[in-house]
């Protein structure tokens, strides 16, 4: 069994910054990728940040500038600090990573029950 428990998420206004944070607990042998989605009402999920396990990031061009995602590997855990913070990100916020359970097995994709961000105008 593997858990991804997301927090960090709330209500701020327009301009300020949030810190989200997602720690994988478990039966968690390796983990590969981790990343960071989002999905507002109405609307598809869609990729905020991406972090490889040697620490290259990966970011869409509509997300650069205001997020930047870290990860600590010996806590088994991703973060996305979130800076000048729009109304248009309000959103719920899910962690995704890539998890082997046992060494000699394949990786699994794992997501979060997702966080509740809310930026007010």
């Amino acid at each position: 069994q593997v858990q991804l428990v997301e927090s960090g998420g709330g209500l701020v206004q327009a301009g300020e910054s949030l810190r989200l944070s997602c720690t994988a607990s478990g039966r968690v042998a390796s983990i590969n990728a981790m990343g960071w989605y989002r999905q507002a009402p109405g609307k598809q999920r869609e990729l905020v940040a991406a972090i490889t396990g040697g620490g290259n990031t990966n970011y869409p061009d509509s997300m650069k500038g205001r997020f930047t995602i870290s990860r600590d590997n010996a806590k088994n855990t991703v973060y996305l600090q979130m800076n000048s913070l729009k109304p248009e990100d309000t959103a719920v916020y899910y962690c995704n990573a890539g998890i082997k359970t046992y060494w000699f097995s394949d990786f699994s994709d794992y997501w979060g029950q997702g966080t509740q961000v809310t930026v007010s105008s």
